[in-house]
């Protein structure tokens, strides 16, 4: 027994031991920017779980730039990984895309994403689909075709409401409905609410384990996606036929099926497409939506200063008339507002990239094969670039609306090849959603509900508020 105890604990410690060596080896011969690479194959994953759900939106950042700098070294999710909360570094990483650095993102969000997805595309072919998906969610698209869906659909869902409503609940079933309607021209139904449902669980998926059979969130994950994918596949075969007649339609599908002139995309990669699209609509900006109305009721003056806005707006318009797409631009105050909510909790925190090549940044060596994580909400709240980085101070906006801050330091959207295509509805959808809130509403929160920025984390998705209906709508 002995001799077999002996025997398990030297397999077990000898790789360890090797693994030990061999980093410490390579460190040595490398100039690796300063860290920990924490414990044999674990390392310091936990550390940054255990950080994400506390109330401070960026501890396991914080720690490590104060004892290292802007730029350090750690192991999180089974690979080494060099942290930046440099705005130069970052915009470096972002320019080199597909250069120097390229895509990569962990297992549970691939799989469930799908490989056609536009997060996961390189070279050519994401050039191409980026510029269809932005075209499609430009500013001129907004104004001639998506605002009045925007618009109605809130104004829809507002009326809806009860006295008391989980705030970020509500706001995740106005941007699905958004999504499916921007999409594929779907308005609310049983059928949408019933995806909706099943989406949910996906989006539970992308901070499991990859391994089904290992975690019963991962496995839910894997089975909603395959009933999200089947039901879009007879969409998408649906609206093949009728392009194919000559039916078009001025939605996403549609320009996606005007676009496959060669029948280039199968429709296991249009619904892949969809999927990531979906996300990208659904789960940002209702987060958005949530926090800003925090912030707005933590902020009385701004709150104010907003409803004043608004109500110059709605003042000028008939009972139950729609916003224009010059009622948008006159929100001079509102766009403070999405700013600063941007600012501070970035739903986006960053983005991971994969080096090609050993990469020299800082005086030090990335080597070839290491994750890189390109923190923007660390930019965003750092004191050294915005005075009281960490206070949410919309008026910090005004005169040009914070035009005087570099690119390289405000990236809420992240930048270069991957600019999110999507970013001017994001910020319509939160306007327009402020203007019908602020001018429909007075509210106050049931209780202190604490909301930490851990994706997994259940109280993020709560902020319950007691409404109170005001005499105009």
């Amino acid at each position: 027994m002995a001799a077999v105890f002996l025997y398990l604990v030297f397999s077990v410690a000898l790789p360890a031991i090797i693994f030990i060596v061999h980093r410490s080896s390579r460190c040595r011969r490398l100039r690796l920017p300063p860290g920990s690479l924490g414990l044999p194959f674990v390392g310091e994953t936990l550390q940054l779980i255990s950080a994400y759900k506390t109330e401070n939106p960026e501890p396991f950042i914080d720690e490590r730039v104060n004892r290292f700098g802007s730029l350090f070294t750690t192991h999180v999710f089974g690979e080494p990984t060099v942290f930046s909360v440099d705005p130069e570094t970052n915009r470096f990483i972002l320019q080199n895309e597909g250069k120097l650095f390229e895509c990569s993102y962990p297992g549970s969000i691939s799989n469930l994403l799908g490989k056609h997805s536009l997060l996961l595309m390189k070279g050519n072919l994401h050039k191409k689909m980026h510029s269809l998906t932005t075209s499609f969610a430009n500013s001129s698209n907004i104004r001639d075709h998506l605002l009045v869906d925007i618009d109605r659909l809130i104004r829809l869902n507002l009326d809806s409401w009860p006295d008391r409503v989980l705030l970020m609940e509500e706001a995740k079933k106005i941007t699905f409905e958004l999504t499916m309607k921007q999409l594929m021209s779907f308005d609310p139904c049983e059928w949408t609410e019933s995806l909706r449902k099943e989406y949910v669980l996906v989006i539970e998926g992308f901070f499991s384990v990859p391994l089904p059979i290992f975690s019963p969130t991962y496995r839910r994950a894997i089975k909603a996606r395959t009933k999200v994918a089947e039901a879009l596949s007879l969409v998408v075969k649906q609206r093949r036929i009728e392009s194919e007649s000559g039916e078009k339609r001025k939605d996403m599908l549609g320009a996606l099926l005007a676009s496959d002139d060669h029948g280039g995309f199968s429709d296991e990669g249009i619904v892949d497409f969809l999927v990531a699209l979906l996300v990208a609509g659904y789960e940002t900006t209702s987060t958005s939506m949530t926090l800003a109305v925090k912030f707005l009721t933590e902020t009385p003056l701004a709150l104010v200063q907003i409803m004043e806005e608004h109500e110059q707006i709605r003042a000028k318009k008939g009972e139950g008339e729609a916003l224009e797409w010059s009622d948008y631009k006159s929100m001079t105050f509102t766009q403070c507002v999405v700013n600063e909510t941007l600012r501070i909790a970035n739903i986006i925190g960053g983005i991971f990239r994969r080096t090609m090549t050993d990469i020299n940044v800082q005086g030090y060596t990335i080597p070839k094969g290491w994750k890189v994580f390109a923190s923007f909400r660390g930019v965003h709240l750092d004191h050294e670039h915005f005075k009281d980085a960490r206070t949410f101070n919309p008026w910090r906006w005004q005169n040009n609306s914070g035009a005087t801050y570099p690119a390289n330091v405000f990236t809420p959207f992240g930048g270069g090849q991957r600019l999110c295509p999507g970013y001017e509805l994001a910020r319509v959808e939160l306007s327009v959603f402020l203007h019908h809130l602020v001018t429909r509403f007075s509210w106050t929160p049931v209780e202190e509900d604490k909301l930490v920025f851990f994706p997994t984390t259940r109280t993020q998705k709560r902020y319950p508020i007691n409404l109170q209906r005001r005499d105009r709508v």
